[in-house]
């Protein structure tokens, strides 16, 4: 079966007339239909850098990106653009860029399902109920709070049934309960969803959690378990809490084992 998602060595340079910056470095990921993956990383680490690749919002400076078949970097504009409208679905991190203010709540969820076919919508009505929205269906959605925009853009997102949620801090000004609601709706929903987060509750709501730092992906979390990922070039970036034991800069000695390899600090 075709990956729902599939990158193949992604790189990607921010350019100015100065400098050069590196966001992202050889990214080899799958993500298979139906599978929730939640991107973790501090701040800067290319978390948000990589969810607008997946989006088609940015063009990779190398490597290649699929979203099922369709390779995303070789579609113009408009194709991009249907693409966008009929299958992804995009949460950004301030929800006001993902809505029209000047519309009702209702008026955006409709708005949003303009580019797919009748049956393929989700009603609006059990959207806004679902999200905790159905008192202020009616209100613009420039009037209405930080928490309710985010949850409106959510709805607005599920709307078309996409075939692939993308979200940056869905919950971030959301109270424990409501952010609980709105994990379940995007897990409930069964869509293949990539988030990224810094709240626990959304990490452990996935099946898969993806740790990128300084542009790379780290390392990876599946059923409880949490596992360093090998790159391209054999480089393994060692979990923040075993920097005391082989600090930035130390030598080690690899010693292979029949099942693996084995670190172990060498004082030069």
């Amino acid at each position: 079966m075709t990956p729902a998602v599939r990158c193949d060595g992604v790189v990607q340079i921010y350019k100015t007339k100065e400098i050069e910056v590196v966001a992202l470095r050889d990214i080899d990921l799958v993500i298979e239909e139906g599978e929730s993956v939640a991107f973790l990383g501090p701040s800067g680490a290319g978390k948000s850098t990589l969810l607008w690749l997946l989006a088609g919002l940015l063009r990779p400076s190398a490597g290649r990106l699929w979203l099922g078949d369709t390779e995303i970097g070789k579609l113009g504009p408009r194709a991009l653009d249907r693409l966008r409208a009929a299958d992804i679905g995009v949460v950004l991190q301030n929800p006001a860029r993902n809505l029209i203010p000047y519309a009702t709540a209702v008026q955006n969820v409709t708005f949003a399902q303009r580019a797919v076919r009748r049956r393929a919508r989700r009603p609006a009505g059990d959207l806004l109920d679902r999200v905790g929205l159905t008192p202020v269906r009616d209100k613009p959605a420039g009037r209405l709070s930080g928490g309710e925009q985010q949850r409106l853009a959510v709805a607005v997102a599920l709307a078309n049934r996409p075939r692939l949620l993308l979200a940056d801090e869905p919950t971030s000004q959301l109270d424990a309960a409501t952010g609980q609601a709105v994990i379940e709706l995007i897990r409930d929903l069964g869509e293949t969803s990539v988030v990224v987060t810094h709240d626990a509750r959304v990490s452990e709501a996935t099946g898969r959690t993806v740790t990128i730092r300084d542009g790379r992906i780290g390392a990876e979390g599946r059923g409880g378990e949490d596992f360093v990922v090998v790159g391209r070039e054999g480089a393994v970036q060692l979990p923040p809490e075993y920097h005391e034991l082989l600090p930035p800069g130390s030598m080690a000695r690899v010693e292979p084992l029949p099942d693996g390899v084995v670190l172990r600090r060498a004082e030069p």
